[in-house]
């Protein structure tokens, strides 16, 4: 899971543009959101592949729910593309909600981490 994280965290700043596309108009400086995130995900995907204790105690589960929080966060991006799938003609509508509803087991997946 952490990989999964930190390689999405990166291309927020590899493709800013493909994150900027889908951002909702009501998001405000959707630049900085994009770079948050990015972070966020990268943090959390590091943070998630530290064994428990070497740090602190509950390092892997504090980035565990930040990525429980990241991933609530970010919701309303992608139900916003399901409500306007014209603005995203290049992808399917079926893709749109698949990933909407994706967000359910990847944040049961993070959830799990905070469990140790």
């Amino acid at each position: 899971m952490g990989g999964l994280y930190i390689v999405a965290g990166v291309n927020h700043f590899w493709h800013p543009a493909t994150y900027a596309a889908i951002m909702p108009p009501y998001i405000p400086f959707p630049a900085t959101m994009i770079a948050i995130s990015g972070v966020a995900e990268i943090l959390g995907g590091i943070g998630v592949l530290i064994p428990k204790g070497f740090v602190f105690e509950r390092t892997r589960a504090a980035a565990a729910w930040g990525l429980v929080a990241l991933l609530i966060a970010i919701w309303p991006v992608h139900f916003n593309m399901c409500l306007h799938p014209e603005q995203f003609r290049a992808i399917p509508i079926w893709a749109l909600w698949l990933r909407l509803v994706l967000q359910v087991p990847l944040i049961a997946w993070a959830w799990y981490y905070t469990l140790d």
